[in-house]
């Protein structure tokens, strides 16, 4: 039991640190890239450069979603990081991005190159409407 209550310890005091370092060196540069607008977002989406995860409830995903993103509720995270692509800038959503943005800060800390929605996904269901959703659709079928 106490080599487990240390691990702990351990653990969150390299998080703190981690946390810590985050803030010391946040800055209006960090403030600007930690955002991403749906129309950014979209066109980084279609070069293949984002990766679009609704951190939403189950609940509320079943009520209605996007296909093309991935659905990881925010308190899977941490057990769920092995579907995400390095390789890609994460783009994290929720109905406007209060929750999406304690999941880019996860992700950040963990070593990703993360975004929250500023516009949400409210805000990007208004975009993604008409001729926008007919081009993004086609656009991305392509791929």
């Amino acid at each position: 039991m106490k080599i487990v209550l240390f691990i702990l310890f351990l653990m969150c005091s390299l998080y703190a640190e981690n946390f810590d370092n985050y803030l010391k060196h946040f800055d209006y540069n960090e403030r600007t890239e930690m955002k991403i607008k749906s129309l950014e977002a979209v066109e980084l989406y279609k070069m293949g450069e984002v990766e679009f995860v609704d951190i939403r409830f189950k609940e509320e995903q079943a009520v209605w979603s996007f296909p093309f993103m991935k659905k990881i509720p925010l308190n899977e995270l941490p057990n769920r990081l092995n579907e995400l692509d390095k390789n890609k800038t994460i783009v994290t959503v929720c109905p406007h991005y209060d929750r999406a943005e304690i999941a880019r800060l996860y992700l950040t800390l963990k070593g990703y190159k993360s975004r929250y929605l500023t516009d949400g996904l409210l805000g990007l269901a208004g975009y993604l409407r008409g001729d926008e959703a007919k081009e993004f659709i086609e656009e991305t079928k392509k791929k």
